[in-house]
């Protein structure tokens, strides 16, 4: 009976993970705290302890300049929160390609209630150019959909301070940051690129 119990976990966490689309390994256990670069083992502890900030609802926002570690500690986040028993979807600005040829195709609403089940959402480079009009109002739309209810991870090199002048529209803007903020956990990373010297842990 253990042993047929534990099979059937292990199944449900490789399905978890191949529905994640992580990309590549990484895990909390190898992130890298030996390279300065402002990282709060305090912090990550806190997070990774049964992924309580899913359950809690909360988001985190990773930010800082390339080669920090952003997109990894993102996945490894992301991870861990599948290792908890959470469902999870990493993504990038293919984001708004696809959310775009729904709404071509008219299969836009059935995306983004697809998108609203998943526990953690992982949106990596966010913000990284300015967004179009129809962009900023699918992304609100994702935050209404996750507000209160599920988890983002925001990775960006844009300061938080800035993704308002990044969303454009200004009304559009102030309902994203007023959903998804004020419940959020920032983690500020800096210094050089971690990819001139990739350390052993982490890559």
């Amino acid at each position: 009976m253990d042993r047929q119990f534990t099979w059937r976990q292990n199944e449900a966490l490789q399905a978890r993970l191949r529905r994640a689309k992580l990309r590549a390994n990484a895990c909390v256990e190898d992130i890298d705290f030996r390279t300065a670069r402002g990282l709060d083992k305090t912090l990550l502890r806190s997070l990774t302890a049964e992924s309580a900030w899913v359950e809690r609802h909360e988001n985190i926002f990773v930010c800082g300049p390339t080669g920090v570690g952003k997109s990894y500690l993102a996945r490894a986040l992301a991870q861990k929160a599948c290792r908890d028993g959470y469902s999870a979807f990493y993504t990038r600005a293919a984001l708004f390609r696809d959310l775009a040829l729904a709404r071509a195709d008219g299969s836009l609403r059935g995306l983004l209630l697809r998108l609203s089940k998943v526990d953690v959402m992982v949106v990596d480079d966010w913000a990284m150019t300015p967004l179009g009009e129809s962009e900023a109002r699918d992304f609100w739309e994702i935050c209404e959909d996750r507000c209160q209810t599920r988890s983002l991870i925001l990775t960006s090199q844009i300061p938080v301070a800035k993704w308002h002048q990044q969303i454009g529209d200004s009304t559009v803007a102030e309902g994203i940051l007023d959903r998804i903020v004020h419940r959020a956990h920032r983690i500020e990373l800096r210094g050089e690129s971690m990819r001139k010297n990739p350390p052993q842990a982490e890559r």
